[in-house]
């Protein structure tokens, strides 16, 4: 094997998720490794589409936006993709912005509440 593939259960640990996980971004194409026999091998792109895939899972994007995002480099190269990251990334700027301000609502009014409860104690 080559030193710089990870085997499926490497490239669990290196990411801290599971095998089912794993199985499913390959399922639906998110992930593509090398096959040999029944062992499946994680190349260096693969680590890479790993990482921004988590990555865009952390700010919130569908599987299904990343997977249509992965696909725009493959099928049109860098400038189209980065051009689509910025339209995502302002929209969900946009979505993330507006679930800040209603949690930020909510707290205050948490503790309000909480405030004029323990007064009344």
């Amino acid at each position: 094997m080559s030193e710089d593939r990870l085997t499926f259960k490497e490239m669990c640990a290196k990411f801290d998720v599971t095998p089912r996980t794993l199985r499913y971004y390959e399922y639906i194409e998110l992930l593509s490794p090398e096959k040999e026999g029944r062992s499946r091998y994680y190349t260096p792109r693969e680590v890479a589409r790993m990482t921004l895939i988590l990555r865009g899972r952390r700010f919130g994007f569908s599987l299904e936006e990343l997977r249509q995002w992965l696909l725009i480099y493959d099928e049109k190269g860098t400038e189209a993709q980065s051009r689509a990251w910025v339209e995502l990334a302002d929209r969900q700027l946009g979505a993330l912005r507006a679930q800040y301000a209603e949690l930020a609502d909510s707290i205050d009014d948490l503790q309000k509440l909480r405030d004029d409860v323990a007064r009344g104690l």
